[in-house]
């Protein structure tokens, strides 16, 4: 069995020699198992502006296990991510995807080559609990899952991107043609034989966080849109009440006029213009977000381009 750990890496100099280690321990460790027949680290350097990818290169000419993509541009975690499961749909049995800042517990990974080795196609690495997060990444995390649940999503509870999958579902997950990627939701989607690794999550080992509250709001935004049409269906519903509201108003003002107790109000009218004028504009910035979508898939434009490899994947 070929296995291939894929790690996207965005200016993690400070993190990459204990990720290296780690996951050199964890490869070991299932070779002298007798799990895996062959295994590999393969980073995908996303366009780093630090030392990420001359670290890279060194270990791979000391390390065995390493191997290194470099992507001609930062083109975000979930492109860099899709960059390392196409190459391993082509040239691995299985494949684990974990990120470099060690967050994700790398002991899981032993445990789901298990599963794998029984038939199990997917394997989720879910968080027991969030101890590590802040009251608003904790919360806003809660009501994220429970709304992309509310709108039809079929993601799983607590699960980023630390997932194995098997060759099938890679040659499945990289023929979906879209540009605009949500993996988790994407995987689940795919409806092979799953199973669930639960593990706590640690603090991040070194260096500083790639998802900061403007990149967590577009992924979230990214997430609703890519996998419901839901949105667009509560704008005609919401047309629909204030049509109701406007007839009952036409029917309140006719009966005040008829009663002479009709009396010129600015109020009333103040807070209609611009609660209506509100919704109007929510509603068009939805659409919008639909209609970007579209746009950006109809120029069908490449995912990423791959400057360098290490010497052995040439």
């Amino acid at each position: 069995m070929k296995f291939v750990i894929i790690v996207p890496c965005y200016n993690e100099e400070a993190v990459l020699p204990e990720t290296t280690y780690q996951l050199s321990r964890v490869l070991d460790g299932l070779l002298e198992r007798g799990v895996i027949g062959h295994g590999m680290i393969l980073y995908v350097d996303d366009g780093s502006k630090d030392a990420t990818w001359g670290l890279i290169q060194k270990y791979a000419e000391e390390n065995p296990y390493v191997e290194g993509l470099k992507l001609a541009h930062n083109v975000g975690h979930q492109h860099a991510l899709w960059a390392g499961l196409e190459w391993a749909s082509a040239h691995a049995d299985a494949a684990v995807s974990i990120d470099a800042d060690l967050q994700d517990d790398v002991e899981a990974i032993g445990t789901m080559v298990d599963y794998y080795n029984k038939g199990i196609d997917i394997v989720y690495g879910v968080r027991r609990e969030r101890k590590t997060d802040t009251f608003f990444k904790k919360h806003t995390a809660l009501a994220f899952y429970r709304l992309m649940r509310g709108l039809g999503g079929d993601i799983v509870y607590n699960h980023a991107d630390f997932r194995l999958m098997s060759r099938r579902t890679l040659q499945a997950l990289v023929s979906f043609p879209e540009r605009n990627l949500f993996l988790r939701g994407m995987v689940s989607s795919l409806g092979f034989p799953s199973a669930l690794v639960y593990y706590d999550r640690k603090e991040r080992f070194a260096g500083e966080s790639k998802y900061p509250l403007k990149k967590m709001i577009s992924f979230a935004l990214d997430g609703i849109t890519s996998f419901s049409v839901r949105p667009l269906r509560y704008i005609t519903y919401l047309g629909l009440f204030f049509m109701l509201i406007a007839i009952l108003a036409i029917f309140y003002g006719l009966c005040s006029y008829a009663e002479g107790s009709a009396l010129p109000g600015w109020t009333s009218l103040l807070v209609s213009v611009w609660f209506i004028g509100g919704a109007i504009l929510l509603a068009c910035g939805i659409i919008g977000e639909y209609v970007g979508k579209i746009y950006k898939e109809v120029k069908q434009r490449p995912r990423y381009f791959i400057e360098q490899t290490t010497e052995r994947l040439k």
